[in-house]
């Protein structure tokens, strides 16, 4: 996915806000969720973020493009974390990295679910 960094989008000191990566991460993770996952799963099982470890390494200014790319980590029990790197075209390292925990609910009865083969087959695991 990539994004570009609008006026918005950027902080006092003249790059983009700290925030902003948050909802990057957020959007790809979503989308990597509904472009893989079954509409039945999708309207079964919704997941939150329960943390999230950020590292920030080079700056994006307003106008510049973003690449962000995510991948799936460790899963155990209802939490399976998931890697998101954001960097300019090009970029020899990141700008940002971040890490989240997520926990699977199911969506009827908003209780966590342990992440099995049903979550995991769809995304080649």
């Amino acid at each position: 996915m990539t994004r570009t960094a609008q006026e918005s989008d950027i902080d006092e000191l003249g790059h983009v806000n700290n925030a902003v990566y948050l909802v990057w991460a957020q959007d790809i993770a979503v989308a990597h969720w509904r472009t893989i996952a079954s509409d039945a799963l999708v309207s079964k099982y919704v997941w939150i973020a329960l943390r999230h470890e950020i590292d920030y390494r080079d700056e994006i200014k307003a106008g510049e493009t973003a690449e962000i790319r995510t991948w799936l980590g460790a899963a155990s029990g209802p939490r399976y974390e998931r890697h998101i790197d954001i960097r300019k075209p090009g970029a020899p390292r990141f700008a940002a990295k971040v890490l989240t925990t997520w926990c699977l609910i199911d969506a009827e009865s908003r209780k966590p679910k342990r992440v099995g083969p049903e979550i995991l087959e769809p995304f080649g695991f």
